[in-house]
């Protein structure tokens, strides 16, 4: 597997390089978690970085490479996917008021 150094911005991990591995297209995820365990013995900390750009040449305006940016709001759970079907009360009542037992309509 290829991986490549990648910088990190913002957050505890500020002015760090990790070197991080790339995809099957060559790039890395666009969301990094790193736990962070508790001192105290309690449940670990997850520090979350997105992916974004590092910047882009001047003449063609090609991007340059990537970087990991701190987003200290995105919880534990976040760039995993959503699903219509996880939700407890997504759905509305699949009966039609009145009664729920008429099968004569």
């Amino acid at each position: 597997m290829k991986s490549e150094p990648i910088p990190f911005e913002g957050g505890p991990m500020d002015g760090r390089v990790l070197s991080v591995l790339a995809g099957a297209t060559g790039h890395p995820p666009k969301i990094y978690r790193i736990p962070v365990p508790d001192p105290a013995g309690g449940p670990d900390t997850v520090l979350v970085y997105r992916r974004v750009p590092r910047g882009h040449s001047k003449r063609l305006g090609i991007q340059q490479g990537w970087k990991y940016a701190y987003d200290p709001e995105a919880g534990p759970d976040a760039g995993r996917p959503r699903w219509p079907w996880s939700k407890p009360h997504s759905r509305p009542d699949a009966t039609p008021g009145g009664k729920p037992d008429d099968t004569d309509g």
